[in-house]
């Protein structure tokens, strides 16, 4: 069994005012916090990765197929993999949450799709 504490791991800005920390990861899934400044955007993007998530803090704007949905904390979600999404914190405060794509995605190339 691995534990892989929040405290003990460092935070990478993704893109600006976009936090993410890889946490446990597995053969098969992996888990990611993530912490989205307020104003923060995260560019349109596709993985080939099943994507859900839980916001424990803030709400989010997701951009999906030309439409919008509003993802609040204590709310989770799932994207296909492949579908492209984006994904905007209109709000005022810092959004945070926890990810967990399968398989795992770790380290992503952020300049480009992965």
């Amino acid at each position: 069994m691995e534990r892989v504490p929040l405290s003990a791991v460092e935070a990478t800005e993704a893109v600006d005012g976009v936090h993410l920390a890889q946490l446990a990861a597995g053969t098969e899934m992996s888990v990611q916090h993530f912490r989205i400044e307020a104003g923060a955007t995260v560019p349109e993007h596709s993985h080939p990765h099943e994507q859900t998530g839980y916001l424990t803090a803030g709400t989010l704007t997701f951009l999906v197929d030309g439409e919008e949905l509003t993802v609040s904390a204590g709310d989770s979600y799932a994207i296909p993999g492949g579908e492209p999404h984006a994904v905007e914190n209109r709000g005022d405060t810092t959004v945070e949450g926890v990810d967990i794509f399968a398989p795992p995605r770790v380290n992503p190339d952020w300049d480009g799709e992965d």
